[in-house]
């Protein structure tokens, strides 16, 4: 027995090791490495000064003093003064109160907390774009200047090809035709410099269009050592019921509802209470009064079927959301995923065979062994290849910029605060 009762002991204790081991595992495996504090603090610095971000913030502030407003009292007190001289001459003065019965500025309160919270939603959904504008400018910006200088080598590359056809033509070793295509594929890669120069203006502005100072051109650098997808961050459905927009679709759900209650509140009539006091002549006189309102001709039964079709649609709206969010999350992540494998075989094999190619294709074309025309065709397919990879890499760093969006995991990789 007491054999028994030890093997059981053990068996609990091992289990219950392996059930931590297993929780601290999928906590490591959850757990996303910062971004480099270069980036962190430029990112930052430019949501700081944003004029979008402080008008968000601004009605964030506004949202909140409405709050306040509808937590205070519906109705004031009246004080009212009655004098007149007639045949009885009377002075009278009086105060009346009308009361909230049905209880409206709870619902109120409830009405504005919501959307108050709405507009906190919205101000960390507007943060989460701003920084996801921003970290894809500088994605865009470095890729586009990485392929300038590539387009700029490809054109030194055409530029010489075409002054050795030229010799080679005047001394007859080349035919017109071949002179010709040297020709253009110099103006090709002119025409690709210039574009790619294009591209890369635009790709600037995006960045200037955030930061204050345009005229700085230093911009925080991205590696190519790209972060890890995490192995586990929970359920999609779970996961995207944090993001800022599935719970403003959520708040304004609870600002909808609230709204019918209001509605409904709003039906039953309020009294006013009214106290008087004075003269007549020389009897003192004192008087009390009680009205209440009658909703006969309108008992505002319209308001309440308006304010449950609100709710209906901000049901609906939600629903529409939250799928959205699941489907963004799972395509990010596949996105992701496949893109990095993409990356991991062109650095193990790719790179390195393209680097072989370039050489042989040169040693070959000294040696005589290669045509011009095959070793133009040829070096237009490596630099071909090599901007692909730099497409590759912009792609790569995109979708993980998209996967921290629909991950909500975003403020982690800033090391900023989840408010």
């Amino acid at each position: 027995m007491l054999q028994n009762k030890f093997l059981f002991a053990l068996l609990a204790s091992s289990l219950a090791f392996y059930a931590q081991a297993t929780r601290s595992a999928e906590n490591k495996a959850a757990e996303i490495a910062p971004a480099k504090s270069e980036l962190i603090e430029f990112v930052k610095t430019v949501l700081a000064s944003n004029p979008r971000l402080s008008a968000s913030s601004a009605a964030v502030g506004s949202k909140s003093a409405l709050r306040n407003a509808a937590d205070r009292p519906l109705y004031n007190p009246e004080v009212f003064l009655d004098a007149e001289n007639a045949i009885d001459n009377s002075r009278a003065i009086g105060l009346s109160q009308s009361f909230d019965w049905a209880n409206k500025r709870e619902a109120r309160t409830a009405v504005a907390e919501s959307q108050r919270l709405v507009a906190k939603a919205e101000y960390r959904s507007i943060r989460w774009h701003l920084s996801f504008e921003l970290l894809s400018g500088l994605a865009q910006n470095q890729a586009a200047r990485d392929r300038l200088n590539l387009a700029e080598q490809r054109q030194a590359l055409m530029q010489d090809f075409a002054d050795l056809a030229q010799r080679r033509f005047k001394a007859g070793d080349l035919a017109q035709i071949e002179l010709d295509l040297a020709r253009l594929s110099l103006i090709d890669a002119q025409i690709i410099k210039a574009t790619v120069a294009s591209q890369l203006a635009e790709a600037r502005q995006s960045i200037r269009n955030l930061v204050p100072d345009s005229r700085n051109e230093q911009f925080p650098e991205l590696s190519s050592n790209f972060p890890v997808l995490p192995g586990v961050l929970g359920e999609p459905q779970h996961l995207v019921r944090k993001l800022p927009e599935v719970l403003a679709s959520e708040m304004n759900i609870e600002a909808a509802r609230s709204s019918v209650t209001l509605r409904q509140r709003e039906r039953k009539p309020d009294p006013t209470l009214s106290l008087a006091a004075g003269r007549e002549d020389d009897e003192s006189i004192i008087g009390l009064s009680l009205s209440i309102p009658l909703f006969v001709r309108n008992n505002f039964s319209s308001e309440v079927v308006a304010a449950s079709a609100d709710l209906v649609e901000a049901e609906q709206i939600h629903a529409d959301t939250v799928q959205r969010a699941v489907s963004r999350f799972i395509s990010a992540s596949e996105r992701y995923r496949n893109t990095s494998e993409a990356w991991s075989d062109w650095e193990m094999t790719g790179q390195a065979s393209l680097s072989r190619q370039a050489d042989l294709l040169q040693r070959l074309w000294e040696a005589g062994e290669l045509s011009t025309t095959d070793y133009l065709v040829q070096l237009r397919q490596t630099l071909d290849v090599r901007e692909n990879a730099m497409n590759l890499w912009e792609t790569l760093w995109l979708a993980w910029f998209e996967w921290l969006l629909a991950s909500g995991q975003l403020d982690t990789w800033l090391g900023a605060s989840q408010s």
